[in-house]
């Protein structure tokens, strides 16, 4: 293999360990289940897991789980194949959310929202029964800036998909050991790597415009601006709470006094039409200075 390739591999593996270590992601004795969906990504999630797995100084084991949503066309025996080749654990899940998904989402429209829905509560469902204690997802940097932005310009909040989540029922902890991994090296290690990848436009849904367009601004800002993205990232990991406007985070009631005691808030607004009176300090002029229009001696 080349040298690029091994400097490839080992900074996708270096990356997965140091955010596995940053958030906590996997623990002595875990049994972490990886969603493996036949994508690049959660190929490259597999791959960097079973390698960990190998080196780490704590004992964990995985095993892959893929979801078979009855897509037409979906090639059944691709995942077992390669998993089987591997000696790497698994169980595919047989559930037509394909059905319910063309059911209720108009033709043409896009049904990556409500797939995603269905897909998470079977996920969950399967990690309690397997007796996983982490469920892993394979979502990369550039997902998780493409969140932010869409959350921001969509949803009205700033919030993105975390390293590490607690489902809402308590249940089921959600890792994304590719947090630091940005697509680009992804999809070229996936291509060196010749993993069978299964295309996702089987269910012959409409792409996600919306998430399509962050991605090609963040794109553009990147050409424009080498690095940008690089300093969106770490903006999230160094966050100001008292420098955003979420009192939930930071009580801006607290009085923050510089000197002498804070007047009370009344005195601060002037009621309306009624400006507050504004007295001018007397003038104190250095020798030889004189008052507009007046003359020195």
């Amino acid at each position: 293999m080349s040298v690029e390739f091994n400097k490839l591999r080992k900074r996708i593996r270096r990356l997965a360990g140091q955010a596995i270590v940053d958030y906590g992601m996997i623990e002595e004795g875990d049994l972490v289940m990886v969603c493996l969906s036949g994508g690049a990504d959660s190929y490259t999630m597999l791959d960097s897991l079973l390698y960990l797995r190998e080196v780490a100084p704590i004992n964990f084991d995985v095993v892959a789980v893929n979801l078979d949503q009855k897509q037409p066309g979906f090639p059944e025996d691709i995942l077992p194949t390669y998993l089987t080749q591997l000696n790497v654990p698994f169980r595919v899940i047989e559930e037509d959310t394909y059905s319910i998904v063309k059911e209720k989402v108009p033709e043409g429209k896009t049904t990556c929202s409500l797939c995603s829905r269905l897909r998470r509560g079977i996920l969950y469902r399967t990690a309690v029964e397997l007796g996983a204690t982490k469920v892993a997802l394979g979502h990369h940097r550039d997902d998780i800036l493409e969140t932010l932005l869409l959350n921001m310009f969509f949803g009205g909040k700033l919030k993105t998909m975390p390293p590490k989540l607690v489902s809402d029922d308590g249940r089921n902890v959600v890792i994304r050991p590719l947090a630091y991994c940005n697509e680009r090296d992804i999809k070229a290690y996936s291509a060196a790597m010749n993993f069978p990848i299964i295309p996702c436009n089987l269910c012959g849904s409409q792409p996600n415009l919306q998430r399509r367009a962050m991605k090609e601004m963040i794109q553009e800002w990147d050409r424009r601006f080498p690095g940008r993205s690089d300093n969106m990232f770490r903006a999230l990991t160094d966050v100001v709470p008292s420098h955003l406007l979420d009192r939930k985070l930071h009580d801006f009631n607290t009085p923050a006094k510089v000197s002498g005691e804070l007047d009370d808030v009344s005195n601060w607004l002037a009621a309306p039409n009624e400006p507050s009176e504004i007295v001018a300090a007397p003038i104190r002029l250095m020798p030889g200075i004189s008052t507009i229009g007046s003359s020195a001696n």
